[in-house]
């Protein structure tokens, strides 16, 4: 399945919010939409969901118009959505069935997240008697049950500690693996990192950056490399260096064509633990291309 958004624009009164945005995401690998807060990136979720339409542009399911009486769709706001005061095995139940479920396909479909998501206990709990992280698997179960093709997930991991973290992305690696077409968007660089092969950036209304991001890192100029020592002052008095986030010097190269000699050089006459390529960062390539002045 390859999902596009092609050339949409849309526009509330006078606020033009979204300015000709394409991106595609496909089956079988996760997608990272990014921007900052007002970028575009809600109301692109919500002309892709169909819960308003864009002024003009398509979205598209392989090639053709999306027919939403056909396709399943599954989301996970960031704003959660639930009944504070109503059972959640009910409510859940409820819900699957609101996205075309049978009654008794909904009940083992719960029953299944419920379990697999270690919250089988608390089926006939009020929601507002669990802690934030377990509010938030519950909402989860409701982008998951009906089993949709196409999952859309807006900040996932938020309020979630370590064990639950983990258990949601062993989750998203199962519905990854199942051909489906997971859209991330998110703040939190180090989950999109470590999920997504491809991105979008969003900046005030417009796509500034997409495509691969093993292929976005490449393109950044390779005049850096990430030098690992027990002794950095000998390598801070011989090459130009500042200090890496992780403790690492960053040394600065004249030229990409450097890198080999200087490696070699590093090897040589110096006590290093490790020498790579220095590649940025997503938080750095995200910063890049939308702080303040960035058109």
């Amino acid at each position: 399945m390859v999902l596009e958004m092609k050339d949409i624009n849309k526009s509330f009164g006078a606020k033009e919010v979204l300015k000709g945005v394409s991106f595609r995401a496909e089956g079988g690998s996760a997608f990272g939409l990014l921007g900052r807060n007002g970028a575009g990136k809600t109301t692109s979720i919500r002309i892709l969901m169909d819960v308003f339409p864009a002024d003009s542009g398509q979205v598209l399911l392989d090639g053709k118009p999306v027919d939403y009486s056909k396709i399943g769709l599954g989301y996970l706001p960031e704003e959660r959505g639930l009944y504070p005061k109503k059972p959640i095995g009910e409510q859940l139940v409820y819900l699957a069935r609101l996205k075309g479920m049978g009654k008794k396909a909904a009940e083992q479909a719960v029953d299944f997240w419920l379990k697999r998501l270690g919250m089988e206990e608390h089926k006939n709990k009020r929601l507002d008697t669990l802690s934030k992280g377990n509010q938030q698997k519950i909402q989860l179960i409701t982008a998951l049950a009906h089993d949709p093709e196409i999952i859309v997930l807006d900040e996932p991991f938020s309020g979630l500690d370590p064990v639950n973290a983990q258990l949601l992305k062993d989750v998203v690696k199962e519905q990854i693996g199942k051909g489906k077409i997971v859209l991330f968007s998110s703040h939190q660089m180090n989950y999109i990192e470590e999920f997504c092969d491809s991105i979008a950036i969003l900046h005030q209304g417009e796509v500034v950056l997409s495509g691969n991001l093993r292929d976005i890192k490449r393109s950044f100029p390779r005049d850096r490399l990430v030098v690992r020592t027990q002794s950095p002052e000998k390598i801070q008095a011989a090459f130009p260096c500042t200090q890496g986030e992780k403790g690492e010097l960053i040394l600065l190269l004249k030229a990409p064509e450097e890198k080999q000699a200087v490696m070699q050089r590093l090897t040589r006459d110096f006590d290093i633990d490790g020498v790579e390529v220095f590649e940025p960062s997503l938080n750095d390539i995200f910063v890049a291309y939308t702080k303040e002045g960035q058109a």
